[in-house]
């Protein structure tokens, strides 16, 4: 498969959401990593950075680790939030598709619109 032609998807098996948004996929050629047991590398994260405007727009601010650890209402930078995103999945706001150099993030409902069309 040409680089080109990659289609990756970035899920946690234990949230309902994904579950429920892989179902109405089609994922016949698609490469499926499930981040709580297959950290995502630092490579893998510079990609998504690199089809995006900032690490910022990859972080999950509703996840219980970000509000418990008090970063609600505080700005951090992209170093900062690299790290986070490298340190723990819950910090990847779900799911993260790539396909053909596009990328897809996060649930809402255009977004995975989206989606379902690119991978048609």
């Amino acid at each position: 498969m040409k680089k080109q032609d990659m289609k990756k998807i970035y899920y946690l098996k234990t949230c309902d959401t994904c579950k429920k948004i892989l179902k109405t996929l089609n994922l016949k050629t698609t490469e499926l990593q499930e981040i709580k047991s297959q950290d995502i590398t630092i490579q893998q994260l510079e990609e998504m950075r690199s089809l995006t405007d900032s690490y910022d727009s990859l972080l999950n601010k509703r996840s219980q680790l970000y509000k418990s650890r008090g970063f609600k209402g505080t700005h951090l930078s992209e170093n900062d939030i690299k790290k986070l995103l490298l340190e723990h999945y819950t910090f990847l706001k779900r799911p993260v598709a790539i396909v053909n150099k596009k990328i897809f993030i996060g649930n809402n409902k255009n977004n995975i619109d989206a989606l379902k069309e690119a991978l048609k």
